[in-house]
Order: structure tokens, then sequence, then C-alpha cells
């Protein structure tokens, strides 16, 4: 990649690019000098985005510089999904993992979508097969098969319904029936199991994030601040899903927020969401606890971002049979739909 030194852009487009950066970054303690060192970056990805007629979309687990240096728009999967449905542009740089990528091709296949980091894979996706999932419907003939997101294409083939952490029990609940096949989250399938009608047959994934959290944590926080709200994923164990506040989705987590009256919350999920809402909810509510770092998400950075614009390597341009295309957006359109 050419230095940045030879990115030509004047002082001033410099220092008021800087100056963009430090106004939603300072909450969460990058200084002047830093915002200066990436500004030369964020200019040259947000002038390309121009130039090629592209967007940007990230998840919310991206880092601070990330969501608000160059995304067009941040979200949970479900958002991201319909963003990637919906805009006009010819070309979708998609700053998450694998399975996103995928899901906005099957979405637009005519569109090119880049993945910036193309070993950025999930631990939930990698548990599961085509071949299991056949192997599934064939053990429990006429049983749906319903995929939460976090799967690959081929996965979402053999499958009657993809959700999301947002839509699950209505995807569940949509299907014929009085059993459903849910793969491959079991840690989810179990959350689910109070919300939903039918008798659940789980996979045995789990999440390599949500899976490091435990109900002791909750709780030590809980004696210094009586009053906090405590938001989790349902990705995580049951036995910390039942003593939250609240059990959702990221973007439910936000939907949560901007209602409460509280000022402090925990946010049971990667540490990217909390530094997402430091910025875009001000100093009014602080999120404190510990949070879990995805080693996937964050293989996403600036420099191999603006790499993968300038010249793309094969691996970084997703491409899927269009048979996979074909029946996996069956089942996405469901996802779509609730």
């Amino acid at each position: 990649m050419e230095s940045l030194l030879e990115l030509d852009f004047s002082r001033s487009e410099i220092d008021a690019e800087t100056e963009r950066l430090l106004s939603r970054l300072d909450a969460v303690h990058w200084n002047k000098d830093t915002c200066a060192i990436i500004a030369p970056i964020t200019l040259e990805i947000n002038r390309l985005k121009k130039e090629m007629n592209a967007i940007i979309l990230a998840h919310s687990y991206q880092t601070a510089d990330i969501i608000f240096g160059i995304a067009d728009f941040a979200g949970d999967s479900l958002g991201l999904s319909r963003e990637a449905a919906n805009t006009d542009a010819d070309t979708i740089i998609f700053c998450g993992v694998r399975f996103m990528a995928e899901t906005a091709k099957i979405l637009s296949p005519e569109k090119t979508i880049l993945l910036p980091a193309p070993n950025a894979g999930c631990s939930l996706a990698e548990s599961i097969t085509a071949a299991d999932v056949r192997k599934l419907k064939e053990d429990n003939p006429g049983v749906p098969v319903v995929c939460y997101v976090n799967t690959n294409a081929d996965v979402k083939a053999e499958s009657h319904a993809c959700c999301t952490s947002g839509n699950a029990a209505e995807v569940v609940n949509a299907q014929p029936g009085d059993k459903v096949i849910f793969i491959p989250d079991m840690l989810m399938a179990k959350n689910l199991e109070a919300h939903v009608d039918k008798e659940i047959i789980a996979w045995d994934g789990t999440c390599i994030v949500h899976e490091e959290f435990s109900p002791g944590s909750i709780e030590a926080w809980r004696k210094f601040h009586p009053d906090l709200k405590v938001l989790a994923h349902l990705e995580c164990d049951s036995d910390v899903v039942d003593i939250s506040d609240m059990a959702g989705s990221t973007e439910g987590m936000v939907k949560y927020i901007k209602q409460s009256d509280a000022t402090h919350f925990m946010l049971v999920t990667e540490c990217g969401m909390s530094d997402r809402l430091r910025v875009e909810m001000g100093k009014d509510r602080e999120f404190l606890g510990s949070c879990v770092l995805c080693p996937y998400m964050k293989q996403v950075e600036l420099p191999i971002v603006l790499e993968c614009m300038k010249s793309p390597r094969e691996d970084q341009i997703v491409t899927l049979d269009e048979d996979i295309i074909r029946r996996a957006k069956t089942a996405i359109d469901q996802m779509m739909a609730h």
C-alpha cells in the first residue's frame, strides 16, 4: 500500500478531518495526535467511496475509528442486511465477518461485495456445515430448520428460514408444526424456549465471546451500582440472561437505552458495542462492567480497508455459487420479513 505521506491532502483538510474524528472519538479516549495519524486514511477512504459509488457497512462490534471514521451505516446483522438490500451503491465494503458479507452478496448478487478481512470468521458459523444440516433433516423428517444469521451461505441454503437475535422468536413461531430445528447456537436456543410455542431441537454451537460471561461479574457490579441496568445478548448463557434487565440483539439494546431513564448500563456483549454507545449517547449515560473482544471482528483495520478498496485481492471479493444464492435467499427473505 502506498505511504500515507503520499496521500494528497492539504494541511487544512487534514486538520479539519482530525477535528471531525476527535469530536466523536474523544468519548472513547482518543486524543488529537492519534486522530491526526488516521485522518489521511479516513479522508482517502471517504474520497474513494464517492469515486467508486460505494458504501461501507460496519457491525457494531467494529472499533470506533471504523464506525465513526468511515462507515455509512453501523448496526446489527438485520440492520446491515437491510442496508445491503436497499442501497443503490455499486460496491459494498463490509467491515465485519464473512457470513455478513455473504448475506450482503445473497441479497445483492449483482453488486461487488468486498470483505477487507477475508479470514474474519465466526465460531458459530464454523460449528456447523451444510452436511450437518442435511443429516439433521434426515434424522427429523418434516421438521423445519431455522438458522441463526451467524451461519455460512451453504448452511442457509439448507435451511427453511433464517433469523437474527432480534427476531428469532418470531421466525421460530412462524414455522409450521410443533417442532423446529434451531441452529447453530445452543445457548440462544435455550433462551428462546420460554418465548416460543414449539419444541426446539438444538445444535451445540456457541459464540466464543458470549459464552465467556457469567452471573458472578454482573452480581459484583450491581453491589456497587444498585441502579445498574444489565442488557445481555441472547447468545449468552441462560444463567446470565435470567438475571438481566433485558435480553436481545444489539439494536434492541440501543432501543432499550434510548427509552430508559436509567444512567448506568452494563452491556453483556462484545466490547465494541459499549464504545459505539459511549460516542452516540454522550455523557448522560455511563457504560460499566467488563466486555470480551471478538478476535474476528477486530481483524478489520483502516489500512486494510483502504488497501482493499484500492486493489482488492481475489480473496477479498465475495463470490457465491448461483444455486447457493437462490436457495439461501429463500431463508433470508423470512428473516427480512420479520
